[in-house]
């Protein structure tokens, strides 16, 4: 178990503190509509070994001690990587939606999905909204994440969710009780998957054109040397 805080904003732009303890996390793997984009993923994934998953989509259980709103993480090696994803989180209050990442040891990725997303923490923003205020227009809120590497910063994916499973959708598969978080799925990857080298950073949006309003985080690595 594991506790995580929001600043709750609500559709006027009122805020409210919020803590969550989080004991079950879910990461929801190729969870797109379109089954070209979710081919484009795997091919991208094929060209650093990690085999064709058996079903799409499916859920990786994960430790929920992986949470984390820090600005810095720490890795092995520098070969891992993040995705921004839309999160849900079951709460007391009612299910809440922030913005995070799903970040992976894409070496190990080769080796097994599963324990290559449960080596890495899984940083998540302190900012969150009520599901229940943007339900009516999911399908409009544009994922965002900015690569940080040697001072110069690039796109490095943006789209609608639109192209994801929906929330409501993904709910019915994989049912939230309170307490459980997941992460929704991620958007193809501009120029390819890289490795974050120490001092690499990502920076995460969740866009809501609708109510206009943005959820923002970004963190850096600190990679740890590899002793053989």
């Amino acid at each position: 178990m594991t506790q995580v805080s929001f600043n709750v904003i609500g559709r006027a732009g009122a805020s409210a503190p919020f803590t969550v303890e989080v004991d079950r996390l879910a990461i929801a793997g190729w969870a797109g509509r379109d089954r070209a984009a979710i081919e484009h993923h795997i091919a991208e994934l094929a060209e650093l070994g990690v085999k064709r998953p058996s079903t799409t989509p499916c859920f990786y259980r994960l430790g929920a001690e992986l949470l984390t709103q820090a600005k810095q993480i720490d890795v092995v090696g520098n070969h891992s990587s993040g995705e921004a994803e839309c999160v849900l989180v079951q709460s007391t209050a009612g299910l809440l939606v922030t913005v995070g990442s799903d970040h992976t040891d894409r070496q190990v990725e080769a080796y097994g999905v599963t324990v290559s997303k449960q080596v890495c923490p899984k940083p998540l923003a302190r900012e969150a909204w009520r599901f229940d205020d943007l339900a009516g227009h999911w399908d409009q809120l544009q994922l965002r994440a900015f690569a940080i590497a040697g001072g110069v910063r690039r796109v490095y994916q943006q789209g609608s969710v639109a192209s994801l499973l929906a929330a409501a959708d993904l709910l019915e598969r994989a049912p939230l009780a309170a307490g459980a978080a997941m992460f929704c799925g991620t958007l193809a990857v501009e120029g390819g998957i890289v490795g974050m080298a120490d001092g690499d950073a990502l920076e995460l949006e969740l866009h809501d054109p609708v109510l206009n309003r943005t959820l923002r985080h970004a963190y850096r690595v600190q990679t740890l040397p590899i002793v053989e």
